[in-house]
């Protein structure tokens, strides 16, 4: 990954530094072919499901049901790895030591990654979530649920602040892991391997407070259905996002710590 850095204007404190960020961030190919991959996985997910309804294969969804399951099950991983690049490509390269080097204030640094993170994946989601009710609508044929306006308004936002609090989570561990690999695999862990091994422990109760089952209970209403893990929502759509957003601070957490008191 190769990587762009602006000497001139990341001087000129937190707006130069989100500048360059902002650059970087799209002068990269791994950006536009993650974005595309999350895009191109979206259209697959929902004509896959949707055919599969309309021909009985399958239960039946709603249109914005199957864009969240189309969230959880691929393209959020896309999305992880425009995150996680974001900062561990730089560690790759060897870039970092001039981004450190221009912005030698390292929490500047890191904030300015989050700041150009956030707006992107939250347009993004929603965006993802609206085309995926828009592929899946036509193609159900008219068998599937109803998906009502709040219904689809909700999973739009809820899957644009996911993703931007997915990516904050990413940026925290890359930010602390400073491996690429290392970082899919972590974020990998916590949203779907640690919920299988902790889940026969303490039951769905305790899956609701691990991300990805918060994340998906973000995106639809209090007591209704979870269409990933086919269970009724026990909190509001706003506590599913306040419990991702904690996990996304304790990320930044470990990943300011590490980037203070280590050599780049």
């Amino acid at each position: 990954m190769t990587t762009t850095t602006l000497p001139a204007r990341t001087g000129g404190g937190l707006t130069g530094a989100v500048h360059a960020e902002w650059t970087k961030f799209w002068s990269v190919r791994s950006t536009w072919l993650s974005l595309a991959a999350a895009a191109v996985l979206m259209i697959v997910y929902a004509v896959a499901v949707a055919s599969s309804i309309r021909f009985g294969a399958d239960d039946a969804m709603a249109p914005h049901e199957i864009a969240i399951g189309g969230s959880f099950y691929l393209s959020q991983f896309a999305v992880l790895a425009v995150a996680a690049l974001f900062i561990t490509g730089e560690y790759a390269s060897g870039s970092i030591r001039s981004t450190l080097q221009w912005v030698p204030v390292r929490d500047r640094m890191l904030l300015a990654k989050g700041i150009v993170l956030v707006p992107v994946l939250f347009v993004f989601g929603l965006v993802l979530a609206m085309a995926g009710m828009l592929i899946a609508q036509p193609l159900l044929g008219g068998l599937g649920r109803t998906t009502t306006v709040p219904a689809a308004l909700l999973a739009m936002t809820g899957m644009g602040a996911y993703f931007a609090l997915l990516g904050l989570l990413a940026l925290g561990v890359g930010a602390a892991v400073r491996s690429t690999a290392g970082a899919i695999t972590l974020v990998f862990a916590i949203l779907l391997a640690l919920p299988m091994v902790f889940a026969p422990l303490g039951g769905e109760a305790i899956l609701g407070f691990f991300p990805g089952l918060a994340g998906t209970n973000g995106m639809v209403g209090s007591g209704q259905q979870n269409p990933v893990f086919h269970t009724p929502s026990p909190y509001a759509p706003w506590i599913g996002l306040l419990i991702c957003a904690v996990w996304s601070a304790v990320s930044l957490a470990a990943g300011r710590m590490v980037l203070t008191r280590r050599d780049a």
